[in-house]
């Protein structure tokens, strides 16, 4: 079976194309057959596009002059055409898997896209709004270039389904319930992902783990899960809240939105910018919302950098605390995203203030660009793992797995 996955930012879009056994799963992630990017530039119209294969070729260009629908078509026909070809025809393709942001209430596990479901991820993007359009509009372009393949929606929302009202719901009037406002969660893909690739490393049931998922990019987010099941997380109705990110400054107290539109003439959308695009790591540190940038910073003995580094900290622990509660104990901790794999010292930074528990880290492990490793010293009483989160491999498996329950290809 062959399965492309659509991964859509909002100024990327990324691909990957799995050949998958009709019979079975493979136990670990298989290298991609082929994987693809668009990165759409600064300069309007312009796309970098890149392409390689599980065999090293390789495909690099730029167009410009055309609809980000006739980028993505070109990417495509690499599949099936130059160096980088690995199928006859697009045809073959069975499967199209699609990363979703925002699932809302209804969407609570992967589904096939009909008109219904492209409706609900549309009437839900001013929730996730650098996301779920981008999403339906890959999944428009496949129609076009694809015609009638199955398409399915993989929600980033769908693995918090399982968090209880008590830790979803939030203390404003009941009214709010109502109108479908609460914690929603999300790179619920990644937490799902990581922590049954943490079991399989442990050698233990994920039923019987405890864990605290750390998804550290540029946007951040922890889930606490409990027999198998996500019990809590960081983000909620929206993919602001939480942890301080990148470019996005997390939980805050409301009354500062209140303060800022009443007396200093904020707009609403001012205040989305500022709160999504101006805060965070880039907002603190005046440097980037780039953790690697603002750790050079530090080392020119830049204040504001050290001061972000800090407050990025302070809250990852605070947050990991919160997590502990909801969980009543910990197995293991696991580091995972760009910063989560990347970055040795916040890990240590993190481990160190969980030292109370008996969590020890060992350092030389930590300082070697680990990969799905333990890297906690053998007598420590909490595991951590690093582990590379591979959600195009997920979105693949959820599409393999709903057709192996519904024969979608008799269809």
């Amino acid at each position: 079976m062959k399965i492309l996955v659509l991964n859509a930012g909002s100024s990327s879009q990324k691909s990957c194309l799995y050949e998958i056994a009709d019979e079975a799963l493979p136990t670990q992630a298989p290298k991609p057959v082929w994987e693809g990017k668009v990165n759409w530039t600064q300069d309007h119209g312009v796309a970098e596009i890149e392409v390689k294969t599980a065999i090293g070729a390789t495909v690099e260009n730029s167009i410009s002059g055309e609809s980000p629908e006739a980028h993505l078509a070109y990417m495509l026909n690499t599949l099936t055409d130059g160096a980088t070809k690995v199928i006859n025809q697009l045809s073959e393709i069975d499967l199209v898997g699609h990363r979703v942001v925002h699932g809302g209430q209804n969407y609570r596990e992967s589904v096939v896209i009909t008109e219904d479901v492209k409706k609900a991820i549309a009437n839900l993007s001013n929730l996730a709004p650098e996301h779920n359009p981008a999403a339906l509009a890959g999944i428009k372009a496949i129609e076009n270039i694809l015609g009638k393949v199955i398409q399915i929606a993989v929600f980033d929302t769908a693995f918090h389904r399982t968090i209880p009202d008590a830790a979803a719901i939030y203390p404003g009037p009941y009214e709010w319930v109502e109108q479908g406002i609460r914690r929603y969660g999300f790179h619920g893909i990644s937490h799902q992902y990581c922590s049954g690739r943490a079991a399989q490393i442990l050698g233990k049931d994920l039923a019987s783990l405890r864990l605290i998922t750390c998804h550290l990019g540029n946007g951040c987010s922890l889930a606490a899960i409990k027999n198998s099941r996500s019990i809590d997380t960081t983000m909620g109705f929206t993919p602001l809240e939480g942890l301080m990110m990148g470019s996005r400054s997390g939980s805050i107290d409301p009354g500062i939105l209140i303060h800022l539109l009443r007396y200093c003439n904020y707009s609403v959308e001012k205040l989305n910018d500022v709160l999504n695009k101006a805060s965070g790591l880039r907002g603190i540190s005046g440097v980037s919302s780039d953790m690697r940038q603002v750790r050079k910073a530090i080392a020119q003995n830049n204040t504001r950098a050290q001061l972000a580094w800090d407050m990025y900290v302070h809250r990852l622990c605070s947050n990991i605390g919160a997590m502990l509660a909801s969980l009543g104990g910990l197995d293991a901790l696991v580091f995972t995203a760009g910063v989560g794999e990347n970055s040795p010292g916040i890990r240590q930074a993190a481990c160190d203030a969980f030292g109370f528990l008996g969590l020890k880290i060992d350092q030389e492990k930590n300082q070697q660009q680990p990969v799905d490793e333990d890297i906690a010293t053998p007598d420590s009483a909490v595991r951590v793992l690093v582990i590379h989160t591979q959600e195009d491999w997920a979105i693949a498996q959820q599409c393999w797995q709903l057709q192996q329950n519904s024969n979608l290809l008799d269809f």
